[in-house]
């Protein structure tokens, strides 16, 4: 079975979503790069590709990049004069054409250069679309899942295990 890899544009898919670019106006951009650390972390819980979340630091002076892990994704910011369309397309091209990999941006260049290099694209609304999918997915296996609200022991036992107590009980 072929890796799978989801690198995504952070600063784009930030400005890209509604939910990001108000937290943005509203609070910081640290707090918008944080949320979408946390959801590309929620995501990863259902998904088999590594994820990759790039952030540009090219205009930072001095900055030699980082990489590192967030919960159970990767997340790297570019050295001084690297933009994160160029360390995504580096990236793709060092990966063994065999591998399964998707770029989300909403950079329309960046999608067709990722394109002619064996990657799929993806768009910062279908990468939106999936999340919101799997999040759906997920609350209502939780709720359909739930224990119920007194959480009792005889909601837990097998039917042998219940007749036993209901036995043990009447015999007083």
């Amino acid at each position: 079975m072929a890796k799978e890899f989801l690198l995504v544009d952070g600063y784009n898919i930030i400005h890209a979503w509604d939910e990001l670019k108000e937290l943005v106006e509203d609070v910081s951009l640290e707090s918008a790069r944080q949320r979408l650390m946390d959801i590309l972390s929620n995501y990863k819980g259902t998904s088999k590709a590594t994820i990759i979340l790039v952030f540009d630091g090219y205009l930072v002076k001095g900055n030699i990049g980082t990489v590192y892990e967030y919960n159970n994704i990767y997340v790297v910011y570019t050295k001084e004069a690297e933009t994160a369309d160029h360390y995504i397309e580096r990236v793709v091209t060092s990966l063994p054409k065999h591998y399964k990999v998707r770029v989300a941006t909403g950079d329309g260049l960046e999608q067709l250069i990722i394109y002619g290099q064996g990657a799929t694209r993806m768009t910062a609304r279908e990468l939106w679309m999936e999340v919101q999918a799997v999040e759906t997915e997920l609350r209502e296996k939780f709720i359909e899942n739930r224990p119920p609200k007194n959480n009792i022991l005889a909601d837990h036992l097998d039917e042998e295990s219940l007749a036993w107590f209901e036995a043990l009980r009447r015999k007083k």
